[in-house]
């Protein structure tokens, strides 16, 4: 099956990969565009877990502000490689969005290991007491426990949350794909979010 520059251009613009990793993909998935997406976010897992060492000082810092009455706003430092890609319009769009992210679905930590450990404990503490774990054996209540943990995490950490604008897929799949574009380690270093009266 021949693949069109079209669908080539399409899927470059909704994933930001370059020409020759869309065309890969489309030619691996026999041009199914749903298949094509994931081969390309599987490279970009790969390519962040390989950069994953690297040092991240450049970056910008993300900024949103909600509709017409501005009760909401959210900032996200994001970190890249060089000050090139830190300039790159992608990146600044990701950093843009992220912030979307954050003052959309109230996210108030970066991943799970940012979760404070006493916040944990709480967490578990009224998990426990839940009468959901009332008689309960042990085995099934840890289960019910990792489970709601599990869910906690999905909610209240950034790179666990699925991304908004498409929850097949979560926020960091996103900052993956954007590694794979870009060809650099990409993090989120810090988020902030306020809200009036809050």
């Amino acid at each position: 099956m021949a693949i069109t520059l079209e669908e080539i251009k399409q899927l470059r613009d909704e994933t930001g990969a370059g020409f020759n990793l869309c065309k890969e993909a489309l030619e691996s998935a026999g041009g199914d565009h749903d298949k094509a997406m994931d081969f390309i976010r599987q490279k970009g897992a790969m390519k962040a877990e390989k950069r994953s060492g690297r040092e991240t000082a450049e970056g910008v810092i993300g900024v949103y502000h909600h509709g017409v009455d501005q009760r909401v706003a959210a900032m996200v430092e994001l970190n890249c490689e060089t000050d090139f890609v830190a300039r790159n319009e992608t990146f600044r769009d990701l950093a843009h969005t992220l912030a979307m992210q954050v003052a959309a679905m109230k996210a108030e930590y970066v991943s799970r290991e940012d979760v404070p450990e006493d916040v944990l404990e709480k967490e578990k503490e009224i998990i426990r007491g839940s009468d959901e774990l009332k008689g309960k054996p042990d085995a099934i209540a840890d289960k019910i426990v990792t489970g709601k943990l599990e869910k906690f995490y999905q909610e209240t950490c950034l790179t666990e949350q699925p991304f908004f604008k498409d929850e097949k897929k979560t926020v960091q799949n996103l900052i993956d794909e954007a590694v794979a574009a870009l060809g650099e380690k990409i993090i989120v270093s810090r988020i902030y979010r306020m809200e009036v009266g809050r």
